[in-house]
């Protein structure tokens, strides 16, 4: 009688470590499963997330390439602009080519030339002064090519 007695106080207590150890495990499945969840909204949330970034990058190198063509355009719209201090041979030059001045093209600010440069500025209406400012270098630039 003892000795049945002890088998089934076993056997009670062997069913109840079951029990025990199956409930156990249920929780720890539902713990994992848990966790499991919540770092699949976070892969989902941080997936989103890094979508809005690239969208964003995209849209930051299409305004980088914008500025870039802008600045291309402006160097080349510079490199065709009026030289901005010419030569006295490039003003003598341009002033012969605009029938004003006769003399050699010897790069010498004399006389005739200050004079031929009074007249174009004149018949350009420009301030007859003799002085090669940014509007007189424009116009004789036009006369260069």
């Amino acid at each position: 009688m003892f000795l049945r007695t002890a088998i089934a106080i076993s056997l009670v207590l062997f069913l109840a470590g079951c029990v025990t150890t199956s409930t156990t495990s249920k929780n720890q499945t539902q713990q994992v499963n848990s966790q499991i969840k919540e770092l699949q909204d976070k892969v989902y949330f941080l997936e989103q997330e890094l979508q809005a970034r690239g969208k964003e990058i995209s849209e930051l190198e299409m305004e980088l390439d914008n500025i870039k063509r802008t600045e291309v355009y402006s160097r080349q719209k510079t490199q065709t602009a009026p030289i901005a201090n010419l030569s006295v041979r490039q003003m003598q030059t341009a002033l012969k080519n605009a029938g004003f001045y006769r003399g050699a093209i010897d790069g010498k600010l004399g006389k005739q030339t200050k004079n031929a440069i009074t007249k174009f500025q004149k018949a350009h209406g420009l301030k007859a002064d003799g002085i090669i400012g940014k509007r007189t270098t424009e116009e004789l630039s036009k006369y260069l090519n």
